[in-house]
């Protein structure tokens, strides 16, 4: 269902699509580029702070993906007018098409004060080895105290969590 939260920027060549619900305020996008996402601007995000390929480099870095982007010409009337139906399906390798579907290396990034942050083509291993996803990106929780082990819900915010 559409979360009247979700909104989307467009500078005419690329729109960004932010759904706060999956944000863990990790300030990527911020701390690499203020000119265009700056939380204490309304509206926060600025789609003429920076040339499109900078915006996509940033948005590329979303730990959860709270954060994306697709060129203006490949946008489907309903995203044009808000998100699709499918907005929040998970991305996985067998989801992608074209050559999105390339098998990308594996990227693990710390991010200060919050979540493992696990970007690529890979497979998640259960207990009993059994495969329980496979993704191109997620948060794995540092602090313990996630409500939805072992991935990150953002509640190293909430009790303070520090390295």
């Amino acid at each position: 269902m559409d979360d009247p939260r979700n909104r989307q920027y467009t500078n005419g060549e690329i729109t960004v699509f932010w759904t706060p619900s999956e944000c863990i305020h990790a300030t990527t996008c911020f701390r690499e580029l203020i000119e265009v996402f700056n939380p204490s601007r309304r509206p926060w995000v600025n789609m003429n702070g920076a040339s499109t390929e900078k915006i996509i480099e940033v948005v590329n870095k979303c730990p959860t993906r709270a954060l994306e982007w697709k060129f203006n010409r490949d946008l489907t009337e309903t995203e044009r007018n808000r998100f699709g139906q499918d907005r929040n399906s998970e991305v996985t390798p067998e989801t992608l098409s074209g050559n999105e579907r390339e098998t990308r290396p594996v990227e693990v990034r710390v991010m200060k004060n919050g979540p493992l942050v696990v970007q690529g083509s890979f497979k998640i291993i259960g207990p009993g080895g059994n495969e329980l996803q496979s993704m191109m990106m997620t948060s794995f929780c540092r602090c313990g105290h996630s409500g939805i082990m072992p991935f990150c819900d953002g509640t190293h915010r909430k009790i303070g969590f520090k390295d």
